[in-house]
């Protein structure tokens, strides 16, 4: 009977760390926080310019000294959900829990996890650059007043499977909106125009209209088209994405088929939106 508790345990584990590595790729965790192209740890390092100044990726690997080696479960899910530090510090919004916190308890469990079972990296946290006053961290109190609603996300009756799970994948994990929905003079998302495009992206990077306008979106695309992006990277006209997409396609190319599948089916369902040109162009991210 121990012997069947014990492989059971293990096979619960074995699970959830497979379940943690699925979501790691498919937040594209990599891409900010290092060792994308090589495997290597999440270590951090990678700078993203903002219009409030320059904020670098932290280390997330188990390191007690510079990593989140002596985060609590608790306290990753606070940080996940709620944008809330160990420290009580509100954490600046340029890390994504504005769409985390979006994520199943069990998912933010099982990401803890996988990056708990990582190897650690003594490498220290680059300071952030914000520019004045925006590095003074209790002014969040007052932005988050304005624009955050803490998750999770609740499952729509009236809607099938495909929607919901799209909904949720594009939402909360995999965080489309951060980068194609535009932002206003405080750097929230216009929940208004999601998924229009934003010619002021992530280091100035174009991100483009992904809703189902037939002139200036993807209206055109089919399912097919949306699901083969994700896996390859490649448009319906044969080109290849370019800039920070590269990175999201690295994620979403681990995907099942069945996620791909369900991201598509929820970026057809979405409000189509026309812009005005001139527009960047989809390949370049």
């Amino acid at each position: 009977m121990l012997f069947l508790a014990a492989s059971a345990a293990w096979g619960a584990d074995r699970d959830s760390l497979e379940r943690g590595k699925y979501l790691y790729d498919a937040a594209g965790c990599a891409g900010c926080h290092g060792g994308e192209k090589d495997g290597g740890a999440p270590s951090g390092g990678l700078g993203l310019d903002t219009p409030f100044g320059r904020f670098y990726a932290p280390n997330i690997t188990p390191d007690k000294a510079h990593g989140i080696g002596g985060w609590s479960e608790t306290e990753f899910h606070d940080a996940v959900r709620r944008g809330v530090g160990p420290g009580g510090e509100y954490l600046f919004p340029v890390f994504p829990f504005t769409a985390f916190t979006g994520m199943t308890d069990r998912d933010i469990g099982d990401l803890y996890g996988y990056l708990m079972s990582l190897d650690p990296a003594s490498k220290p946290d680059k300071p952030h650059q914000p520019k004045p006053p925006f590095g003074w961290r209790p002014l969040l109190f007052f932005w988050r007043a304005l624009f955050f609603r803490s998750g999770p996300i609740e499952l729509e009756p009236t809607k099938d499977a495909d929607w919901n799970r799209g909904n949720y994948l594009v939402h909360a994990v995999v965080h489309c909106e951060e980068c194609h929905t535009p932002r206003n003079p405080l750097g929230a998302l216009e929940h208004g125009r999601a998924f229009s495009g934003n010619v002021a992206g992530p280091d100035g990077q174009n991100a483009p209209n992904i809703t189902p306008d037939m002139e200036t979106g993807i209206g055109g695309w089919s399912l097919a088209d949306i699901e083969t992006l994700l896996k390859t990277g490649m448009t319906p006209e044969s080109d290849m994405v370019g800039s920070g997409m590269k990175s999201v396609v690295r994620g979403t190319s681990k995907l099942s088929d069945a996620d791909r599948h369900a991201i598509a089916v929820y970026l057809k369902s979405v409000r189509p939106i026309h812009v005005e040109l001139p527009l960047p162009k989809l390949p370049s991210g």
